[in-house]
C-alpha cells in the first residue's frame, strides 16, 4: 500500500498524506460478503447523545472478514484485492477450490493469482495460516489469535507486523508492534 505525500501549498497541507488505491482491483464487495451497517450517530437506545460530536461521514457496508483461518487443507486462489472502509489495511478475495469465497486481510505482497492455504500443514509463506508452533523462530507474523480458535484480535492494522522471538513449552513469545513482549500458546494461529 503506497503512501502519497502533497505538497505544502497551505499549512494543513503540510506533512499531510493518503493513500494510493493501485492495489486495489475490483470496485465492488462481494455480495454475500457483505451485511449493512448502522450509524449510531453517537446516540445509546434512548435516542441520546452519549459520545459528542459523532456522526456524519459517508455511508458503508460491514465486510466479514475470516479472522479464523479455520478451512484447513483446502487451497484458495486471491481473486480480488478490495478496499475495505472499515479498517486501514486492504482485504484479498479468496476463491477456495471447493467454491466457497471469503475474505482475508491482505498481507503485503499478495497478489491476485496467488495460492493460499491455512493448517499446520501449509508452508511459511505470505497469506498462509498455521499454528505458532509450525512458524519458526524470527519469522515476522500479523493476524495473531490470542486464545486458539478464537479469530485472530491482535496485530490487524495496516502495516503492522510482530516477530515470534522464542518458544518453550506450550507457550510462544511474540514481540508487538507497541515492544511488548507477550506470551501467547503455541496453538493459536497467525498469518
Amino acid at each position: 500500500m503506497a503512501i502519497k505525500k502533497y505538497k505544502p501549498t497551505t499549512p494543513g497541507r503540510r506533512n499531510m498524506t493518503g493513500y494510493t488505491f493501485e492495489e486495489i482491483t475490483k470496485k465492488e464487495p462481494e455480495k454475500s460478503l457483505v451485511v449493512s451497517l448502522k450509524s449510531t450517530g453517537g446516540r445509546n437506545a434512548e435516542g441520546r447523545i452519549t459520545a459528542r460530536h459523532r456522526g456524519g461521514g459517508h455511508k458503508r457496508k460491514y465486510r466479514i472478514i475470516d479472522f479464523k483461518r479455520n478451512k484447513d487443507g483446502v487451497p484458495a486462489n486471491v481473486a480480488a484485492i478490495e478496499y475495505d472502509p472499515n479498517r486501514s489495511a486492504r482485504i484479498a478475495l479468496l476463491h477456495y477450490l471447493d467454491g466457497e469465497k471469503r475474505y482475508i486481510l491482505a498481507p503485503a505482497g499478495l497478489k491476485v493469482g496467488d495460492q493460499v492455504e491455512s493448517g499446520p500443514d501449509a508452508d511459511v509463506k505470505p497469506g498462509n495460516a498455521l499454528p505458532l508452533a509450525n512458524i519458526p523462530v524470527g519469522s515476522v507474523i500479523h493476524n495473531i489469535e490470542l486464545q486458539p480458535g478464537k479469530g485472530a484480535q491482535m496485530v490487524r492494522s495496516a502495516g503492522t507486523a510482530a516477530q515470534l522471538m522464542a518458544k518453550e513449552g506450550s507457550y510462544a513469545t511474540i514481540r508487538l508492534p507497541s515492544g511488548e513482549f507477550r506470551m501467547v500458546l503455541q496453538a493459536c494461529r497467525a498469518t
